[in-house]
């Protein structure tokens, strides 16, 4: 796998970049915008030539982004759905202009609608979206969940569904992250528990639609459906798990992204980096 971070882009789009670059990330995911906020300004001339420019010095094999945490597609029809449909257009826009290949996007909640419900008013939102911006190459990359409160894509069969659904499926991937599967119930400790986990997602969606994965530790048990990250290592999956999902010959040359805790000074980062490449066998 090739390791990296979510980096901030304080003080501009091209300085989470650098900042990857800076602690020894192969790749780095970013979000193109206030991520708590629903629009955002685009990033300008100067602001695109910057990172184009890092992009080029092909010191980072991979850069993609996340999108904000206020989406949310599985909402019943509101106000606060149409301003998610708004928000994700604009993030799109954003990421075409950067050149980012895809954009990690959590389905959504159905919010006591009900699963069925959830899952269709994300088709449907996902379908207009990609109908307004049938012009760019950026791939939403759907991401499994814990299943926090009424959130959907806990169960590998709701991204599936989207899959199935939607009217351009070229346009949807898969990001993987390790917390969220363990917090959801699929007990990834084992090789065995990893390799049927990855299994269920080849058999309903296709491996190869597999385009990146987040690595965190996660601070709450298995099968909790609570959402809390931590530090490799540091929480219920643990630091020897992670080294078959490291050396998982089929994701060689998968951009691996860490979501865990860290300080303004990113040493959390550096030490976490540290011990996934400690674990890769030669």
């Amino acid at each position: 796998m090739l390791f990296g971070a979510h980096m901030s882009t304080g003080g501009g789009v091209w300085k989470a970049l650098q900042r990857g670059i800076g602690i020894g990330c192969d790749i780095v995911q970013m979000f193109v915008k206030n991520n708590m906020q629903w629009r955002g300004k685009p990033p300008g001339a100067e602001d695109l030539k910057l990172f184009a420019n890092e992009l080029a010095s092909k010191k980072l094999k991979a850069v993609f982004g996340h999108t904000g945490y206020l989406i949310n597609l599985g909402a019943p029809a509101s106000a606060n759905r149409e301003k998610s449909l708004q928000s994700l257009l604009q993030e799109i826009e954003f990421a075409t202009a950067l050149g980012l290949p895809f954009l990690v996007l959590h389905p959504g909640a159905h919010l006591g609608a009900g699963e069925e419900e959830g899952i269709k008013q994300i088709i449907g939102g996902l379908d207009e979206v990609f109908a307004v911006t049938k012009k760019s190459p950026v791939r939403i990359a759907l991401e499994n969940t814990a299943g926090q409160g009424s959130c959907l894509g806990c169960e590998t069969r709701h991204l599936a569904k989207i899959f199935e659904g939607v009217k351009s499926p070229e346009r949807l991937a898969v990001c993987l992250d390790t917390a969220h599967f363990f917090a959801a119930g699929y007990d990834i400790r084992t090789a065995k528990g990893w390799n049927s986990a990855i299994g269920e997602v080849d058999a309903l969606i296709g491996i190869k639609q597999i385009v990146a994965f987040h690595l965190n530790d996660s601070k709450t048990d298995l099968g909790s459906r609570v959402d809390r990250h931590a530090g490799i290592g540091q929480g219920k999956i643990g630091r020897d798990a992670f080294r078959h999902i490291v050396n998982d010959a089929r994701f060689r040359k998968h951009p691996a992204c860490l979501e865990t805790p860290k300080s303004d000074d990113l040493h959390e980062d550096i030490e976490n980096l540290a011990i996934l490449r400690s674990l890769v066998e030669p």
